[in-house]
């Protein structure tokens, strides 16, 4: 299976975790990949860092109002762009790309006017990670 399915796969598990409350392995597919499993329970584990970011980058926006399918896609982007090092990958993607898987799963599931909100929210969050790497590096 692609990486991009894998990564597919773990947004529509916590989106489904989001929406129903189930238990996130309820949701994964039993034979999920390691690499679903890791971007799905990372998310879970660094919840609080990640939305504090996106409440950070989302103008105007509080958490609960954005759409839980974005959110799920923010969610595992952020993972990556952040911790992609410490999942089983034999190379973490370069943040840009997690951006742009970001972008086209917001494109194919989402609305109009999603892409555009996950691509500045991540944008922004970039930035910022980067300036902070640059002050305290």
């Amino acid at each position: 299976m692609r990486r991009r399915d894998q990564r597919r796969e773990a947004v529509f598990a916590l989106y489904q975790h989001d929406l129903t409350g189930q238990p996130l392995d309820a949701a994964l597919r039993r034979d999920a990949s390691p690499f679903t499993r890791a971007l799905a329970h990372g998310v879970s584990e660094r919840r609080a860092e990640l939305d504090a970011l996106i409440e950070r980058h989302a103008r105007d926006w509080s958490l609960d109002r954005i759409a839980p399918l974005e959110r799920a896609i923010l969610r595992v982007a952020l993972l990556e762009m952040l911790h992609g090092d410490e999942l089983p990958a034999e190379e973490p993607i370069p943040a840009e790309g997690a951006i742009d898987e970001a972008v086209e799963t917001a494109k194919r599931f989402c609305s109009v006017d999603a892409p555009g909100f996950v691509n500045g929210v991540l944008g922004a969050a970039l930035r910022e990670v980067r300036e902070n790497q640059r002050t305290h590096g």
